[in-house]
Parts: structure tokens; C-alpha cells; sequence
């Protein structure tokens, strides 16, 4: 590996633990598997030749470790399937100025035609945003002397609605002295009415699969770009519109083409592993899961967030309500555009959509229970999981995941 110059450079890896030494010198240490992290190696690097030493750790069995659907034995076993180490995404090196964008967030208004842009400075120099529609320039901000953090509004003279199945993209150029940022955006809202989900004002009924993110041979590495896009082509072929990203924090590159194909998915974290019942779980869960919101948060794809799946009762104690409402607390403080679901399953403490896991195969009897909500306000006890007093519904609207398969052989 040659470097050539001496400016700023950064790493993005990924593992549960990570040691990076740059020629034998400790450039950093970062926790979490899921999560995009980078360290700044400006002072390591030398001129020519340099060694890169990465030390990736995992261990299942820890209660603080968070392993999503990888096995905690050494074979797959029920749901639990074959367990991934080493770097599973990319990993690159970035050449920056030094002066340079650290950061920005998009927050598009469908209603007046325009986007806010909170950036992220290193530095202090002349900023320019400039937005393009099918190559056509629809809007643009200039800063002169921009630093620390700016928030900029920028009319769009064209209104293209990003919608499902039409991920009509705009695309953003960024200019802070000479660092230059190539980006886009979709221009749709997100909301709860009722029971309805808007989507541009819209009602959306979501027909997701349950997206898992294993494959063949890489196991969370998908073999090429095409086998993501392919995914996406399958699920829409079979009538779906969308996904639930379940126990995994997915490639940006799922992302960006989810973006550009109009597929809508619900985020959500590997949560499965971690000791949800004990206080200790919250310090551990929060630090992952704000750095999966923040690096995906501009992903229009994303209509929603959804941290935890099934917490069902850790070697018989109770999950500690305070990890799910604060780490709800949490969602909603940084990302008030989006709807959050505590846990998907159970045991819900707070959260803005009642997400069930129902397992009932007659369609009448499934159409006849669902049908109670509307008229008596309350979930039957089958919906409840036979679990009374665990949880109350509050008459949020509705999410089911339900088997579409025969009940001796489930398919999600």
C-alpha cells in the first residue's frame, strides 16, 4: 500500500472489536460489529510502503457482545445460523484536505419544495451546495468563510416525489474549498395518521419480507452489487414493496440501491445476544445503535427504525424497560422525521407502532382478530403472545409479522 502524501487519511472497518495498528503504531480500537467506524492516521502514515495490522475480536457467549442471528454455538442451530468474523464490509482509505466536510444530515420538506442541510465543518473555508434533477441544476446555497456547524435551506425549483417503487433521486454536489462531495437525496415525508402510515401524505400498506442479510458464500457478505440489487428484484417480483432489515445493520450499498429502486425498509439493530435484562445492556446498546442511525439517517429508503427484536425473557429474567424507552427516547431525539418501534414482538414499553408476531394461518380468523382493534380498542390474548400484564396496547397502529408458509415449515 503506497501513500503518497501526508494530508489527513481515515479508515472504515467493521467488527466486534477492532485493533488498528499503521506500522506498529496504535491508531485506534472500536466496539460494536455492525456499526462504520474511522481513525484518523495522518501522524502513522509514511511516505512509500506502510503496514496495516487489524485485530478483529468476537465473542458470542458475552452477554455485552451483541450477535444478532449468528450462532452462539459452533454449529447453526433453529434460527441462529453461521457466525461471520473478520471485516464483512468495505474497508478504504480516504484522502481529505484539511480543511473538509465531517458530516451532514438532509431533512426534505415535500410540502414547500425544499431541503434543510445541517453540515459538519473541519475547518474554515467557502461552502457551496448545489442540487441537480436529471442533470438539471434546481437549486443552490453558497457560504462564504463556512465553519463548526451551519444550517443552510435550499429552495428546489422542480418537485419530484420520492415514492414507492419511484426513486425519483436528486442529486447534491457540496464544495468546501477543495473538498468536493458527490450525494443525492429523495424528496418524500414520513408520517402516523391514525392508523394509516403516510408516505408523502399518501396512505402505504407495507408488504415486506423479513430480510435477513445471509448469503451462500460470504455469509453477511453479499458476493457483488449485483446480488444486492437482486434481492431487491426478487422480493418485488413476488409482490412485496419493501423489507424489514431484521438483526443487521446492511451494506450502505443495499442502501443506496433501495434508494434508487423506491424500496422501502424499517432499520433495525442485531440485538439478539445481549443481556437485555440487565442495566449494564443500555450504555453497551445506545453507543451501536446511535452511530447505525446517524450514518444512515439521509437514506430515504429508511422509513423507519425499529432497534430490537423479541425480547423474550434472558435465562428467565425480565428485559429492563428503561433500556427500550430510552433507547426510544433516544431514536426520536435525533430522528423526529421517522416512526420508532421499541421492539418488534414484544415486550413493548413505548413506542409509536404495536408490532406483533402472529402465527395465524386462517385468513378469516386473522381478518376477524385484527378487526377487534377497530372495534373494541384492545389486542386479543393471542396477540399478546399469552403474555397479559407484559404489555398494553394504546392504540397505536398495527405492524404483523406473520409465517406465509405451512406451520411445520416457516418461510419469513
Amino acid at each position: 500500500l503506497h501513500l503518497l502524501s501526508r494530508r489527513q487519511r481515515q479508515m472504515c472497518i467493521r467488527d466486534s472489536l477492532t485493533t488498528v495498528l499503521i506500522n506498529g503504531k496504535f491508531a485506534g480500537r472500536h466496539k460494536g460489529g455492525y456499526t462504520s467506524f474511522k481513525f484518523d492516521i495522518t501522524d502513522l502514515a509514511e511516505n512509500g510502503e506502510n503496514e496495516i495490522f487489524i485485530l478483529c475480536e468476537d465473542c458470542v457467549k458475552n452477554p455485552l457482545v451483541i450477535r444478532g442471528k449468528q450462532s452462539e454455538r459452533k454449529k447453526s442451530h433453529n434460527c441462529d445460523y453461521t457466525r461471520t468474523t473478520g471485516i464483512w464490509q468495505t474497508a478504504y482509505l480516504e484522502y481529505t484536505p484539511e480543511n473538509y466536510i465531517k458530516n451532514f444530515r438532509i431533512y426534505p420538506d415535500t410540502e414547500n419544495c425544499n431541503i434543510t442541510l445541517h453540515a459538519d465543518f473541519e475547518g474554515t473555508a467557502d461552502f457551496n451546495c448545489t442540487a441537480y434533477y436529471g442533470g438539471k441544476e434546481v437549486g443552490s446555497i453558497e457560504c462564504k468563510s463556512a465553519n463548526g456547524s451551519k444550517i443552510f435551506q435550499i429552495p428546489l425549483s422542480e418537485k419530484h416525489l420520492w415514492e414507492v417503487g419511484k426513486g425519483r433521486l436528486y442529486d447534491l454536489k457540496l464544495s468546501f474549498g477543495d473538498d468536493v462531495v458527490s450525494s443525492y437525496f429523495g424528496l418524500r415525508s414520513v408520517k402516523l395518521d391514525g392508523f394509516q402510515f403516510l408516505i408523502n401524505n399518501k396512505s402505504v400498506f407495507q408488504r415486506l419480507v423479513l430480510d435477513q442479510g445471509f448469503y451462500k458464500d460470504g455469509i453477511y457478505t453479499a458476493p457483488s452489487e449485483e446480488d444486492l440489487i437482486n434481492d431487491i428484484k426478487l422480493s418485488t417480483a413476488l409482490g412485496f414493496n419493501g423489507a424489514r432489515l431484521h438483526q443487521k445493520v446492511f451494506e450502505p450499498r443495499f442502501l443506496y440501491n433501495c434508494d434508487k429502486m423506491g424500496y422501502i425498509v424499517w432499520g433495525e439493530y442485531a440485538n439478539w445476544g445481549l443481556d437485555y435484562s440487565s442495566p449494564k445492556s443500555l450504555a453497551v446498546f445506545l453507543a451501536e445503535w446511535s452511530e447505525a442511525v446517524n450514518r444512515d439517517f439521509n437514506h430515504p429508503s429508511i422509513i423507519g427504525w425499529c432497534p430490537f427484536n423479541e425480547t423474550w425473557d434472558y435465562h428467565g429474567r425480565k428485559q429492563y424497560d428503561e433500556l427500550l424507552s430510552t433507547v426510544y427516547d433516544y431514536t426520536k431525539a435525533v430522528d423526529s422525521t421517522r416512526p420508532c418501534i421499541d421492539t418488534s414482538g414484544n415486550f413493548h414499553v413505548k413506542t409509536d407502532i404495536y408490532d406483533v408476531h402472529d402465527y395465524t394461518y386462517d385468513a378469516t380468523l386473522f381478518k376477524r382478530n385484527y378487526g377487534r382493534l377497530v372495534t373494541e380498542n384492545e389486542l386479543y390474548e393471542h396477540v399478546l403472545l399469552d403474555n397479559p400484564g407484559r404489555q398494553k396496547y394504546g392504540g397505536q397502529p398495527v405492524l404483523s409479522l406473520i409465517h406465509i408458509s405451512e406451520p411445520t415449515r416457516p418461510l419469513y
